[in-house]
């Protein structure tokens, strides 16, 4: 079992991006309304309003990344000197870019945030923006990270659940569940974007762990005592946690020290 645990680490950790810190080109286009990406295939719903500011993005397959890039946040800027700001603007992924002109569809307001003070309407105007982008770390104050359960689930059948506010620059890679004071694992499976679920579903309180990597590094995080016996459909629990890990390695060369 040991040697299974640390088979799945070092799978996780390798599959990780080495390239998050670096500055990338590209560009952007934007949806109209907010609800397009909230709505998208990350599963956070109206939630992705809460974690986001509104600031939302849709990301290509490269982004996406099967549903572990979900939640991640990106630092954009446009090229544009005449109507872009220098600083930007920061976007946290909520969907899957469909869109092969573009890395990135933003929310209205997210695009709108890469103008000059007061040219909004001009930049909205343009459609399309040459823009660069980096992974910046997810900073959620004193918000630890938390778990939803989902309407779908069905006690003592079936449990889905999502992760949010996830901090750091990282990727959940692999769940598990117990009973509180168990260590009879149950692994569950990615259901979509931020979404888990499996159908052996322990009995009593719940405890969890994954794999949290951050490019290369990979390691198990154990958050106890998180769901109650009690557990209800559409309740967001706290995990008692805060991830804060970010990215230690980069491309060469790196363009971190680029952005100002």
């Amino acid at each position: 079992m040991a040697f299974f645990f640390l088979f799945i680490l070092s799978l996780v950790a390798s599959s990780a991006t080495a390239c998050d810190r670096c500055l990338h080109q590209s560009k952007a286009s934007y949806f109209s309304k907010a609800s397009a990406l909230s709505s998208g295939a990350c599963g956070y719903g109206s939630l992705a309003l809460d974690i986001s500011g509104g600031h939302l993005a849709a990301g290509v397959a490269s982004l996406f990344k099967n549903g572990a890039g979900c939640g991640a946040c990106f630092q954009i800027r446009c090229k544009n000197s005449s109507v872009c700001s220098k600083v930007g603007t920061r976007v946290v992924l909520t969907d899957l870019n469909h869109d092969n002109r573009t890395d990135f569809v933003l929310s209205s307001r997210a695009f709108s945030a890469l103008a000059q003070k007061g040219m909004s309407q001009q930049i909205l105007k343009l459609g399309i923006l040459d823009i660069e982008h980096k992974r910046v770390p997810c900073d959620y104050k004193n918000q630890n990270l938390a778990i939803r359960v989902e309407e779908s689930s069905k006690k003592p059948d079936y449990l889905a659940i999502k992760f949010l506010y996830q901090g750091g620059q990282t990727e959940i890679g692999a769940v598990d569940v117990a009973q509180v004071g168990s260590s009879n694992w149950s692994f569950m499976s990615r259901n979509h974007g931020a979404v888990w679920d499996t159908s052996r579903v322990p009995e009593g309180a719940l405890q969890f762990r994954f794999v949290v990597t951050a490019g290369y590094d990979g390691k198990w995080i154990w958050a106890k005592n998180v769901l109650p016996a009690d557990w209800k459909n559409g309740v967001i629990y706290d995990s008692g946690l805060q991830i804060s890990d970010t990215a230690q390695e980069g491309c060469f060369p790196c363009d971190d020290a680029t952005w100002s």
